[in-house]
């Protein structure tokens, strides 16, 4: 086993090393691998076309308590954005102009209530989540709101509310999906 370290081992650590710095410029490149559930899982290239409604979207949330909970739960992954956060892969469901509410039936964005939206009390560790009921807000230029794709379980605006524009990386076009 020791003389396979001695005549691999050198080759697999820069073979490794290739493939981390390959992967981690693409990412600087604009392409994303997405494992959650949030939005369909798979490759995404982040354009720096301005999104608008509907679109998926990459989106670097802000540094606040709120969202440094939610990495410490696993909510949000580490990654390149500011405080260390994974960007966040959703679809943009408001912005600027629109009306936004939560209630205990879900979202309602316009009057009109976006499906599997209604906010849970507790995650699957059993852990309380936290609660966005400030009544019906008008959005703002500099605002926007994100969701997850009909996913039950994401981690969006019911939770955290509208969020600053200047966050927005970019539309999120997918590549490949499964």
């Amino acid at each position: 086993m020791r003389s396979f370290f001695y005549a691999f081992g050198p080759r697999l650590m820069l073979a490794w090393a290739v493939l981390v710095l390959c992967g981690s410029g693409l990412v600087f490149c604009g392409l994303r691998l997405n494992l959650t559930p949030s939005v369909p899982r798979g490759l995404y290239w982040i354009s720096k076309h301005p999104p608008g409604v509907g679109a998926y979207v990459a989106y670097c949330p802000p540094v606040t308590p709120l969202f440094r909970q939610a990495q410490l739960r696993g909510y949000v992954g580490l990654g390149v954005c500011d405080g260390g956060y994974r960007p966040l892969l959703k679809i943009l469901v408001a912005q600027g102009g629109d009306r936004f509410a939560v209630d205990e039936h879900g979202v309602l964005i316009n009057g009109e209530y976006l499906p599997a939206s209604a906010p849970l009390p507790l995650d699957p560790n059993g852990l309380p989540l936290p609660q966005w009921n400030r009544g019906p807000v008008d959005l703002n230029a500099e605002q926007v709101v994100l969701m997850s794709d009909a996913h039950r379980g994401g981690f969006d605006a019911r939770y955290f509310g509208p969020l600053p524009r200047s966050g927005l990386q970019g539309e999120a076009r997918p590549l490949l999906t499964w």
